[in-house]
């Protein structure tokens, strides 16, 4: 491995680590629950890439399977909060319904 390549990955890296620190900052004291869904979920993003690069570095793929776990707990639980968070539509809010009848 060269330098430059070296640096490219402790850079990247730092890069990577100093995203983690501020998502988990944010899920720490997010002020609402859905800045704490969009933070964990780039967590999980943030570590599904750092996954990914060391697949790149070491030529193998045998992560692939923890990489689409990473990411199903991603959709799941960001489905899950939403139908959480979503107000039902009451009769005045409902689609097509006028009040004149």
């Amino acid at each position: 491995m060269g330098l430059a390549t070296a640096i490219l990955l402790w850079v990247s890296g730092a890069m990577l680590a100093a995203t983690a620190v501020l998502c988990l900052w944010r899920v720490i004291t997010g002020p609402s629950i859905l800045d704490r869904m969009i933070a964990s979920d780039v967590i999980l993003t943030t570590l599904m890439l750092v996954i990914g690069a060391e697949m790149a570095i070491n030529s193998h793929t045998r992560t692939v399977p923890l990489m689409v776990i990473l990411a199903a707990t991603a959709i799941f639980g960001t489905v899950a909060v939403s139908r959480f968070v979503t107000r039902p539509a009451g009769p005045s809010e409902a689609p097509g319904v006028t009040g004149a009848e």
